[in-house]
């Protein structure tokens, strides 16, 4: 044998085990955990007091996402991970979908079960909050790809009697159901549940589980209030603090302060995410099921209750501490493992484009993309992408630069005019370096004004009062359009 042919051989030996992976390789279970106004800093891997074991072995065993950006809200940040596409092209921007309203997420928009469905995915469930319309069947879940929904249609429910303005908001498919329990413990039951079913089969499943833990109002057994401190013989706090609306219950759930009782809210949440890794495990399915988890924003509040760490700013906000979320990916069977940590600026209108590579669906995307697919940094083939991120009113990212433009500052009620930040090492935001660096600040104010310019046919109106809004019986969608 001479040289050449060794060599020939050894390279051969040696791609053999890609070349069979590659074609042996299935399609991965996808399971997307999207936690609920979830702070920076109220994960344990951030540095959180706040007991989240789960989340930090599931950080370690994956990969951590460090820059990884949302909406600063909820109804956008789900309008752009289910389309790929920024939530003002869809009216979505600025507000959520309140109850006494008639929008809806358009359905003219592809949404990423319905591009599952054409890769093989025959199990594609949502269970938690959808909040993305509500008023006609058009808008339900399941006529956007959902083969199963298990949840609410809007936000702020209270977490025990599961009502919003009065009436139950608790479904299954399209029949209302009457299920009794604190909210985060029925997903993770149902996930668990679905795990197993869908497992059964031989087609890959689809999961986005969307805990509703720990958006107010702020409510936890008190099994989780015990092991962060609740003392029984102590009053229980009164009011609705950090609440929004629901909180049907009166005072039950309430630890003896708000505080308290977000981190047993996050406390839960986090054994929910423990028993669904630990079912992929016990079902010997992990290795091929790819699980991100994210929040859909930053820590609401002033800081009373979550926690935004070492960021600046809050939900709302388009600083990082209202934007950028604590994020993690984990898939072994394709090499997504073992605690590393990436700095690739990348975000929800990412997931889209990423899975549809990773599932390898040919045809063409019905609308273009604002996001753009993860998988060359993911996989390792590329060490980074250069690319732009829109983060709404002005504010965009660019590498290690952001903009935030004076309308945005503006709104906050601050003074600084528009702000060139550096990020790293300037994580909180508060150096201005505009004038130091006037080729990338003018860069960056030409490449955010289009996006700023965007207007959809058709806006979210939810200012102003109720006016006498009465919520349909058992929150039960009846109309067609």
């Amino acid at each position: 044998m001479n040289n050449l042919t060794k060599i020939i051989l050894q390279s051969a030996l040696f791609l053999l085990p890609l070349f069979c992976f590659s074609q042996t390789h299935k399609k991965p279970n996808i399971i997307i955990i999207l936690a609920d106004d979830l702070g920076w800093g109220d994960v344990g891997f951030h540095g959180s007091p706040i007991k989240t074991p789960n989340i930090d072995r599931l950080s370690g065993e994956g990969v951590i996402l460090n820059r990884y950006y949302t909406a600063p809200i909820c109804s956008p940040t789900r309008a752009g991970l289910l389309t790929g596409r920024y939530p003002n092209r869809h009216g979505i921007r600025e507000t959520t979908i309140p109850p006494w309203s008639d929008f809806g997420l358009d359905t003219s928009e592809v949404l990423l079960p319905q591009m599952l469905a054409q890769a093989g995915y025959k199990h594609r469930a949502i269970l938690g909050k959808w909040h993305l319309g509500h008023n006609t069947l058009q808008y339900h879940p399941m006529r956007r790809g959902f083969t199963h929904f298990y949840g609410h249609l809007n936000g702020a429910i209270d977490y025990f009697t599961h009502k919003r303005e009065g009436e139950v908001d608790w479904h299954n498919d399209y029949e209302p159901s009457k299920d009794q329990g604190y909210t985060t413990n029925l997903l993770s039951d149902e996930a668990v549940k679905c795990i197993r079913s869908y497992s059964k089969d031989a087609a890959p499943f689809f999961m986005y589980v969307a805990f509703n833990a720990p958006h107010g109002p702020l409510q936890a057994p008190d099994e989780d209030l015990k092991e962060n401190g609740f003392d029984p013989s102590k009053p229980r706090f009164s009011g609705n603090e950090g609440g929004d609306e629901g909180d049907e219950g009166g005072n039950k759930g309430h630890g003896n302060t708000p505080k308290q009782t977000y981190a047993a809210m996050v406390t839960n949440m986090d054994k929910g995410i423990g028993r669904i890794l630990q079912t992929l495990k016990d079902l010997k399915i992990e290795d091929n099921t790819l699980v991100l988890f994210h929040s859909d924003n930053g820590a609401a509040g002033n800081g009373a209750v979550a926690s935004h760490g070492e960021l600046r700013g809050y939900k709302f906000d388009e600083w990082e501490g209202g934007v950028r979320s604590p994020a993690i990916i984990r898939w072994p069977a394709a090499g997504i493992k073992g605690g590393k940590q990436i700095e690739q600026v990348m975000g929800y209108v990412d997931v889209f484009p990423t899975f549809k590579e990773i599932t390898a669906v040919k045809s063409p995307a019905k609308k273009p993309f604002d996001g753009m697919s993860m998988w060359p940094v993911l996989s390792g083939k590329k060490k980074s992408i250069d690319r732009s991120f829109y983060l709404g009113h002005g504010a965009i990212i660019h590498g290690d630069w952001k903009l935030i433009k004076d309308m945005n500052i503006r709104k906050m009620q601050m003074k600084e005019g528009d702000m060139l930040l550096n990020i790293p090492p300037d994580h909180s935001e508060t150096k201005n370096l505009r004038e130091e660096n006037p080729d990338m600040y003018k860069k960056l104010k030409n490449e955010v004004a289009p996006y700023d310019a965007i207007k959809a046919p058709k806006e979210i109106l939810s200012k102003g009062p109720k006016k006498g809004f009465v919520a349909p019986k058992d929150w039960q969608i009846t109309k067609e359009k």
